[in-house]
């Protein structure tokens, strides 16, 4: 896949660590699977993989999490 942001890159599958707010909360997934480009560094989840972030970051939040740090397991 080509990158759309720096429109240069190929995406290769690699590992990212994502870090998602709310509020006063902040939620960091480490060791994430994404495909990450190869030339300006950004990167793209799948769709499954956004669904279980998502999950569990609100899960974070709703038990009142100031700041977490998950090692993200598939």
């Amino acid at each position: 896949m080509n990158c759309v942001i720096c429109k240069n890159g190929e995406t290769n599958v690699g590992i990212v660590t994502v870090t998602l707010q709310r509020g006063e909360s902040s939620i960091i997934f480490r060791e994430v699977p994404a495909d990450v480009c190869v030339n300006c560094g950004e990167y793209y989840l799948s769709e499954d993989t956004t669904e279980k972030l998502l999950k569990r970051a609100e899960r974070a939040v709703q038990n009142g999490v100031i700041v977490e740090i998950q090692k993200f397991a598939a």
